[in-house]
């Protein structure tokens, strides 16, 4: 005799408790895809709003920058104005006795512009032999020599009434960098320097440019 198996029949309930699950468990899911568009949505929300905030930062440190490199561009010009005055007024007002010669006339803030060529001198002083040029810097770096070097060269140039008379150059300055003073003696560039309230000048061994 063969044994059949049979499977109980569906009931109402059954089906309808069924039905129940199956629509619970589409709520959860529904619920937890609804809380990860939330969480997804706080999430870029919080990144837009830390983006909006480093991005202010970032500004205001610019504003600060900028602002700070305005003022020490303020200041390095007010050191160099100071000490191109305070070199200024030791040679108008003092002995214009230098490089062993006496100078009977005295310029500054020299600027001029021939063609393609253009040149500034800080102080030049005059006599009817000789021309004076002196740079002048608040910190004297190794770097000003060579540009100091190059004015004797321009200043025969653009001015060419000067050209057969002897140039002198020097250097002035509050304080040197290491190594400046001796790089300057050792080319023949004259050593200004302030030493208290005095105004030191080193011009042994001097070269004619």
């Amino acid at each position: 005799m063969e044994n059949l198996a049979h499977s109980a029949a569906p009931t109402f309930e059954s089906v309808w408790a069924s039905l129940q699950e199956t629509n619970r468990q589409m709520q959860e899911t529904d619920r937890k895809m609804q809380e990860t568009d939330r969480q997804l949505k706080e999430s870029d929300r919080q990144r837009r709003e830390n983006e909006r905030i480093l991005n202010e930062k970032f500004a205001e440190t610019d504003r600060r920058m900028r602002i700070m490199q305005k003022e020490l561009g303020k200041w390095g010009n007010n050191q160099g104005s100071f000490a191109e005055e305070y070199f200024f007024n030791s040679f108008d007002h003092g002995d214009k006795t230098f490089f062993r010669e006496n100078f009977d006339r005295i310029s500054k803030n020299v600027k001029v512009v021939l063609e393609n060529l253009e040149d500034e001198y800080d102080i030049v002083m005059y006599n009817s032999a000789s021309v004076a040029i002196i740079e002048v810097k608040f910190r004297a770096r190794e770097e000003h020599i060579p540009q100091l070097l190059r004015k004797a060269e321009t200043f025969r140039i653009l001015y060419p009434y000067y050209k057969d008379y002897k140039i002198y150059l020097g250097l002035a300055s509050m304080s040197f960098h290491a190594g400046v003073e001796e790089d300057c003696l050792a080319r023949g560039i004259a050593l200004i320097k302030q030493v208290g309230d005095t105004v030191m000048i080193y011009d042994e061994h001097l070269t004619v440019w």
